[in-house]
C-alpha cells in the first residue's frame, strides 16, 4: 500500500493514494509549485561555449529511484548540469566574435543596427523545423537549457546540426550579442564590444513569451542582444522499449473511469524517459507491496509538458492502469487565479504486454 512521504530538498511531495482515483484528473498544481527545483534557463554571464551535460540515463535512474522512494509522487530526478563560471581575471581578453562592429559602438548603435535585422529575417528555418518567432530583441530564458555555442556566423543550419546531435534537444534559439572585448572591472569598465553570433539548445519548446533575456550590465559596458530567431523541432519524442508509442494527443488524458494512478513531476527539460522510468518503477513498488493478491500496474502515460503563463516547467507523467486514446485528451489545461497552466507536446505511450495488476 502506498503511504505518506516525508518531503526532502529534491522531492515535492504529494499524498498518495492506495487505490486508482476517479476521473476527473485535474493538472496538480500544488504538486508543480512544491517542486519547483532551480534548473538553469539560459547561458552563464561571460561564456563562449557550454556543451550540454544533461544525460538521460542518468536522469531516468534517477526518477525509476524517485517512484521507488516516494511512489506517486511529484518529484524531480533531473541530471546535475555543470554550469560553466567565468573566471577570467580582471580585464583578460575574451573570445572575439565574428560579427561586424556598428558605428557608432553603443549599445543604441548596436540595436538599431538595420544589418542584424536583415540577417535575422533572411534566415534559413531548417527542414523538419518550424520558426517560433523571429527578429527580438531578448534570448530565451527558460527551463530545459541544455548548452550554449558561438557560432562564425549566423548559421539556423548549424544551430539545427548542435540540436540534432543531442537526443533531448527539441528546440534551439539563435540570435546576435554584443559582448566585451576583455572582462569588464573598475580599470576597463567600459570596453569596446565584439559581435557574437550565439546558438543555444532547449529541451523544451521556445516561443516569444520566454523571451526575456535582454542582456545585462558588466561594469559599465551594456550587454544587449538582437536578432533572436526560435525554432521547434517538429518531430516526436523517441520510442522506448517495452511501449508503444510516441502517440501525439491533442491535451492531457482525462480517464472517464478509475484508471487513473498517479502523477509524477520534473522540473526542466522535457524528457519521456523519465515517464518510462517512474510507470515502470510504480508498478515494481505496486507489485512489491501488494496486500490483497491485487495491484495497480501502470500500463499506459502520458507525457507532457506544463507550462505556466508560456514559461514552460517541465515533464508531467499522468499515469493509467490502462490506455486512453486521442479523443479523451481533452484536458488543455486550467487557471489558478490569473495564471495559466498549459498542456502542450503531450503523447501516450502504451505498455506493450499489459500487466493484469494480479500477483
Amino acid at each position: 500500500m502506498r503511504s505518506a512521504i516525508a518531503l526532502s530538498a529534491f522531492v515535492a511531495i504529494v499524498a498518495a493514494s492506495p487505490i486508482a482515483n476517479p476521473a476527473p484528473q485535474l493538472i496538480d498544481i500544488e504538486g508543480i509549485n512544491a517542486a519547483n527545483s532551480p534548473v538553469p534557463q539560459g547561458p552563464s554571464v561571460g561564456i563562449a561555449v557550454q556543451t550540454p551535460t544533461y544525460n538521460p540515463t542518468i536522469a531516468a535512474a534517477s526518477a525509476s529511484a524517485n517512484a521507488i522512494a516516494t511512489p506517486v509522487a511529484t518529484a524531480t530526478a533531473t541530471a546535475v548540469r555543470h554550469v560553466v563560471r567565468n573566471v577570467d581575471a580582471p580585464c583578460e581578453q575574451q573570445l572575439p566574435g565574428s560579427g561586424n562592429v556598428p558605428i557608432p559602438d553603443t549599445p543604441q548603435g548596436f540595436l538599431k543596427d538595420k544589418n542584424y535585422t536583415a540577417i535575422a529575417n533572411k534566415a534559413m528555418t531548417p527542414g523538419a523545423y518550424t520558426k517560433s518567432f523571429s527578429n527580438l530583441q531578448a534570448s530565451i530564458n527558460e527551463n530545459g537549457y541544455l548548452g550554449l555555442y558561438t557560432l562564425t556566423s549566423y548559421d539556423t543550419i548549424q544551430c539545427q546540426e548542435l540540436c540534432d546531435s543531442v537526443d533531448s534537444c527539441t528546440a534551439f534559439n539563435i540570435y546576435i550579442e554584443r559582448d566585451p572585448t576583455v572582462k569588464p572591472a573598475p580599470t576597463c569598465a567600459n570596453p569596446p564590444s565584439t559581435i557574437s553570433y550565439k546558438c543555444t539548445l532547449y529541451a523544451n519548446q521556445v516561443n516569444s513569451a520566454s523571451a526575456t533575456n535582454t542582456g545585462q550590465y558588466r561594469q559599465k559596458f551594456q550587454v544587449v542582444i538582437t536578432g533572436s530567431n526560435g525554432y521547434n523541432k517538429n518531430a516526436a519524442p523517441l520510442s522506448y522499449g517495452n511501449f508503444t508509442g510516441p502517440t501525439e494527443l491533442a491535451g492531457a488524458i482525462n480517464a472517464p473511469d478509475s484508471s487513473y494512478i498517479g502523477f509524477k513531476f520534473f522540473p526542466g527539460g522535457y524528457d519521456p524517459s523519465l515517464c518510462v522510468a517512474a510507470c515502470q518503477a510504480t508498478t515494481t513498488y505496486d507489485r512489491g507491496t501488494a496486500s490483497n493478491g491485487t495491484y495497480a500496474p501502470c500500463n499506459f502515460f502520458n507525457s507532457y509538458v506544463i507550462s505556466i503563463d508560456s514559461a514552460p516547467q517541465g515533464t508531467y507523467c499522468a499515469m493509467y492502469t490502462k490506455a486512453w486514446g486521442k479523443t479523451y485528451s481533452t484536458n488543455y489545461g486550467q487557471y489558478r487565479g490569473s495564471q495559466y497552466y498549459s498542456v502542450s507536446q503531450s503523447f501516450g505511450y502504451t505498455l506493450n504486454v499489459q500487466d493484469s495488476g494480479r500477483v
